[in-house]
């Protein structure tokens, strides 16, 4: 009798392992379905001679060496991951061989840049259920990237064609890589063209578990946009590394979707509005009263937020006594979200000291120091006498930004491709912007010359329109403060940006004093 009940129990686990295996199989074959389909702005790009989207792949000059290396991001915190290529030296210039020599390994390579910032934030369409719609506006950027076609300001009816295709494609942006890199490689593939594509995300992973023994216990703290951890994309792509590359401790992941602080950076109005120093109705940040983000009135004292200057906005001034409570300042949204990962360590089971944090979006080296000082202080917080996060964490925390780890794979790819452009320089890169599309009458606009959060979300998959249109930089398209921040955050993509600024004002005068002439 117990070996037939053995044998019962043994047909069983044959069972449901078949089950578990044809369940994972099928969601395989449907998301090799979902990669092959053909979706609405792939057919507009690929079959469509009217579409503004449409490209000849026929004639595209694929591989040639004399083509800029294309960059986009859903905004501008991916210039950190160019400035990190633009500063790359990890090789000697002359032979190729690992190895600095003092000179920027893509010193000869021009970078075309494109912030889709009328569209972001990218990390908000999961949320809204609207991936299909993410998925879509990615595979504008790569179109963007492809093609030859912008618009000299947002005023112009008519589009230039004077751009140059890309002979690669960077990814600067962790939640775009969570949810269209395989699309955008699956859609190359339709193309017929070869040309290579790297994502930030697979770089950051590697990044961060160098920062560990192979033997080693610890947390990873991944500090992304609300979408990236949705997607699940570091964690599965960590634990995916760590096993490939024969880690054997115990390392934890400890995840915190950063809502607000990518939108604070690029100042986006529902989370950040400086001109206002009260509570307001629009407010899209973590509140008192948020489910998902809420600020804890009894850790006040550990986020230690800055109330000066309306940095703060409280119904009360007496700010102990605030029944509502308003994020108005990067840092403030920096403090409430370390704060909030070191509480989700602290009270988990048996957890392993927090070692690295990984920046999971771009916008977020910008606020490094404001990272660490939280992160100082959190280290050195005493309650009753004792120490309350000590316990938790290293004292020196590594920051990983997954940049450093993508110029180092781009460079690999261009060397064995033998891509690299032998004349070129990179003070002739290119930085692009998108606007909403005040021509297309189906576009929605707010005082602030921006998409309306719900028109921006309720939008429509595969209903094909320009939405936005791509122009250059300029300080109509980017305040003064954002153009100070990169001047002293990322100076030398800074100067590229001041050089291409300076040559399409001169290029735009000369072409209107020959319209006058």
């Amino acid at each position: 009798m117990k070996h037939v009940k053995n044998q019962y129990l043994w047909a069983l686990l044959v069972v449901l392992a078949s089950s578990c295996k044809n369940s994972e199989n099928r969601d395989l074959i449907k998301n090799e379905s979902d990669l092959k389909k053909e979706r609405a702005i792939e057919t507009a790009i690929l079959e469509k001679d009217d579409s503004f989207y449409h490209i000849n792949f026929k004639n595209y000059p694929e591989m040639d060496r004399r083509l800029p290396i294309g960059v986009f991001d859903s905004g501008t915190g991916g210039l950190t991951v160019l400035d990190a290529i633009v500063n790359f030296d990890g090789h000697n210039n002359s032979n190729k061989e690992r190895g600095g020599d003092a000179v920027p390994d893509f010193i000869s390579e021009k970078f075309i840049y494109l912030a889709d910032q009328a569209n972001m934030p990218y990390g908000n369409y999961s949320s809204e259920d609207k991936t299909e719609l993410l998925v879509e506006h990615i595979l504008k950027d790569m179109q963007f990237l492809l093609s030859k076609k912008y618009y000299r300001d947002a005023s112009d009816t008519q589009y230039q064609k004077d751009k140059q295709p890309v002979k690669s494609i960077v990814i600067a942006c962790n939640t775009a890589t969570a949810y269209g890199s395989e699309f955008i490689k699956a859609f190359i593939d339709k193309t017929g063209i070869e040309l290579k594509v790297i994502g930030v995300i697979d770089a950051g992973a590697r990044g961060t578990l160098s920062t560990f023994e192979k033997d080693e216990n610890g947390s990873i703290g991944v500090m992304a946009t609300v979408g990236t951890i949705q997607s699940k994309g570091y964690e599965n792509t960590l634990l995916r590394v760590k096993d490939e590359l024969g880690y054997t401790g115990n390392i934890q992941i400890f995840n915190q979707g950063g809502h607000g602080i990518a939108e604070a950076v690029d100042e986006e109005p529902d989370f950040v509005n400086k001109d206002f120093k009260e509570p307001r109705e629009d407010y899209r940040g973590p509140s008192l009263d948020d489910p998902n983000f809420t600020i804890d009135k009894t850790l006040m004292d550990i986020y230690n937020f800055d109330f000066d200057h309306g940095k703060m906005l409280c119904d009360n001034q007496d700010t102990a006594d605030c029944q509502i409570l308003q994020i108005n300042d990067s840092e403030n949204y920096v403090r409430y979200h370390v704060v909030s990962l070191l509480e989700k360590i602290r009270t988990a089971a048996n957890p392993q000291p927090l070692k690295a944090i990984v920046l999971g979006c771009t916008h977020y080296p910008y606020l490094t120091n404001e990272i660490n000082e939280v992160l100082d202080e959190l280290y050195n917080y005493k309650k009753d006498d004792k120490y309350i996060y000590r316990n938790f964490m290293v004292e020196d925390i590594a920051i990983v930004d997954p940049a450093v780890n993508v110029a180092e794979e781009l460079y690999v790819y261009m060397k064995e491709t033998n891509l690299f452009n032998p004349a070129g320089d990179i003070m002739t890169s290119e930085f692009f912007i998108s606007v909403p599309n005040s021509e297309n009458k189906n576009v929605k606009i707010d005082d602030n010359g921006r998409f309306p959060y719900d028109y921006k979300y309720g939008r429509t998959e595969n209903d094909i329109q320009e939405y936005v249109k791509i122009v250059p930089f300029s300080k109509s398209n980017i305040s003064q403060e954002t153009l100070d921040r990169f001047k002293e955050s990322i100076p030398e993509t800074y100067k590229l940006i001041e050089a291409f600024n300076r040559s399409n004002v001169k290029a735009q005068y000369l072409d209107e004093s020959i319209r006058i002439q």
